[in-house]
């Protein structure tokens, strides 16, 4: 049996990383290369499983940890959609939040199941408008010491570093972001691309279908430094039934929502890394919304819209932010003093728990 390529897409919550890998899946199915995809998150009921099982592609989920610490389950998922599919490529999109992924993920794979896979180069997305902000070339808000941390030490392990969303930087500015990128992570090659608008795409996904991850020193990394920087960051994941009395825009009802999260945090103070969100009718429908939050100091951004007004639907809201977890459940509850159509189905409010590695060769 030939190995599949195991080709691992990072980068920090609200990076862009699951339109990429949707990208990806669509440009290796055009090209008649079956692929699987796994997602990964610290809770379960993932906007990201719902957005891509919606365009037909088989994907498995890996809740209540990253894949480090929970590696058997990582190979249990590569095992499952290659007795279902056997798939040429597995893309496999790992927690925002996570780092030391080569060291804990990339070199344990190819040690012990290298006759399964072959392993690409590691690739991190980043949002420019965070990254110019981190990296000091702009003013703007930005995360504490500890989870900046999280945030450096991501793209210090990237084989590649892909700038994603180049079309909200002007000439100047991505020169400029490239050149701060280039000294500070010498080691690493530097991509720019616009997934949203597909720009740019085809050169990233040759070379991590061409190539093979390279041997290097695994970085160093201080894990409690790390796990205190995860602990600062607070997870919601709510699952939601819409119950209207008369058709309403579903579209609009998202971005209210985002608006009534957003401001809350704002007004506390907190940092929002991600807010995305799905609506999807109760019929039997493909149909759904799609919206996503990345800072707070933005307006909500529609990436799929419905086609049609709605009475009843499922609404999954995942949040991530600078907060303790009781603060984005407050959020949520006073959310929903404004909406009282919507009535809680599932609810997991936690931060994430200290990470342990299974494996980590260095």
């Amino acid at each position: 049996m030939s190995k599949s390529r195991y080709i691992m897409i990072g980068g920090f919550l609200g990076a862009g990383k699951t339109t990429s890998v949707l990208k990806f899946a669509e440009y290796l199915q055009e090209n008649e290369i079956t692929v699987g995809i796994i997602t990964n998150d610290q809770a379960s009921n993932l906007v990201d499983s719902k957005i891509i099982s919606t365009h037909g592609f088989d994907v498995e989920e890996i809740a209540g940890g990253c894949f480090c610490c929970r590696f058997e389950s990582l190979k249990e998922a590569a095992d499952k959609l290659s007795a279902d599919t056997r798939p040429d490529v597995i893309i496999a999109e790992p927690v925002g939040s996570c780092t030391d992924l080569v060291a804990t993920v990339s070199y344990p794979l190819r040690r012990i199941y290298g006759d399964n896979f072959s392993i690409s180069p590691l690739s991190v997305l980043v949002d420019p408008i965070r990254a110019r902000r981190i990296l000091g070339l702009d003013e703007g808000k930005k995360f504490s010491p500890k989870v900046s941390y999280i945030y450096m030490k991501q793209m210090e392990e990237a084989d590649l570093i892909v700038i994603n969303k180049c079309d909200l930087l002007n000439d100047e500015q991505l020169c400029e972001l490239h050149d701060a990128l280039a000294e500070t992570f010498p080691a690493s090659e530097i991509i720019h691309c616009s997934a949203r608008y597909s720009q740019g795409l085809e050169p990233w996904f040759a070379k991590i279908l061409s190539t093979e991850k390279n041997y290097r020193e695994a970085m160093t990394v201080d894990y409690q430094i790390y796990g205190e920087g995860e602990a600062e960051l607070g997870w919601l994941n709510a699952t939601l039934n819409v119950n209207e009395e008369t058709y309403i825009d579903g579209n609009k009802l998202l971005v209210d929502i985002a608006i009534q999260i957003r401001d809350y945090l704002n007004d506390k103070d907190h940092q929002i890394a991600h807010l995305k969100m799905t609506l999807s009718p109760s019929e039997l429908s493909t149909d759904l919304a799609v919206l996503n939050l990345v800072r707070n100091d933005m307006i909500p951004e529609e990436s799929q819209s419905l086609q049609d007004d709605i009475m009843k639907g499922e609404l999954i809201i995942n949040l991530r932010a600078e907060a303790d977890p009781d603060t984005l459940k407050n959020a949520l509850a006073a959310m929903l003093e404004k909406n009282v159509k919507l009535e809680i189905k599932d609810l997991e409010h936690f931060s994430p728990s200290f990470p342990v590695p299974v494996h980590r060769d260095k």
